[in-house]
């Protein structure tokens, strides 16, 4: 199943790629639906072609939700592609994709989610995840 969102920020697109790049970054956007902590404690992102990351991920900040894994396929202003799974998900590609408005940026992100039986309540939890993510961008990005 898919899910695909797309918002209007507030900011020209290099802020938001630079943005993209701060593991702070996304921890804010996720809160409360999610939280990603570095298994290997790290502060900072290591996102880059071919990097893989990996988090303890928690559903509302304490519904342990196994390890969440980022590997990283595509890295760029334009687009960033990403192939994350955990024990319960076994496929979550993402995909956000940047363009410049008028000195705002769309941003759109599109989610394959696979978890077997349970595909169609992830796919219901990360319609509102989404949903609250952008909300969450757009009021990082007017407080600037």
């Amino acid at each position: 199943m898919i899910v695909r969102r797309t918002s209007l920020f507030p900011a020209p697109r290099q802020e938001v790629f630079s943005r993209l790049q701060r593991l702070e970054t996304l921890q804010y956007i996720a809160a409360p639906y999610a939280t990603f902590t570095p298994v290997d404690g790290q502060k900072s992102a290591a996102w880059q072609i071919g990097s893989t990351t990996s988090y303890r991920f928690k559903l509302f900040g304490f519904i342990p939700f196994g390890t969440h894994v980022i590997r990283i396929e595509r890295f760029d202003m334009d687009v960033i592609q990403s192939r994350e799974h955990n024990e319960h998900v076994q496929v979550w590609d993402h995909r956000i994709t940047l363009l410049e408005r008028n000195g705002q940026t769309e941003y759109t992100d599109e989610v394959e989610i696979k978890a077997g039986w349970k595909t169609v309540f992830i796919w219901l939890w990360a319609q509102a995840f989404y949903a609250h993510r952008q909300r969450r961008w757009i009021r990082l990005l007017g407080v600037c």
